[in-house]
């Protein structure tokens, strides 16, 4: 639903991709970040969020990555519920290949007319 609402209100379509269960070898954000993080902070007490963010933050290689990171102090709604009218109202297309995991959703074309004469 908030995408449907990000794309309404840009007016744009967003497509989305994600990798299949069990393929996290092919996520290369893993294998490139999330390695060099967990060898920074090795034997470091993860005492807090502020040593967290830090630990995160000091983190480079000889290559040249380096990390940014903070801590999102936002609070969020659990238990939200979605009504299945709303997932119809849905504007989603599935690609042919592995829709469930490959698919876009459109601006719904009512919302995105009213947007432009805004």
């Amino acid at each position: 639903m908030e995408l449907q609402k990000l794309a309404d209100e840009l007016g744009i379509p967003i497509s989305v991709s994600h990798f299949p269960p069990g393929t996290s070898k092919w996520n290369k954000i893993e294998h490139r970040l999330f390695a060099f993080i967990s060898q920074n902070w090795r034997g470091k007490p993860l005492i807090s969020h502020e040593v967290i963010v830090n630990l995160i933050a000091a983190t480079t290689t000889t290559t040249g990555l380096q990390v940014r990171a903070e801590l999102d102090t936002g609070t969020y709604p659990v238990g939200q519920q979605v009504s299945e009218q709303e997932i119809a109202e849905v504007n989603i297309s599935h690609d042919s290949f592995h829709g469930e995991w490959n698919y876009t959703i459109s601006p719904r074309e009512k919302l995105a007319t009213e947007i432009l004469i805004s």
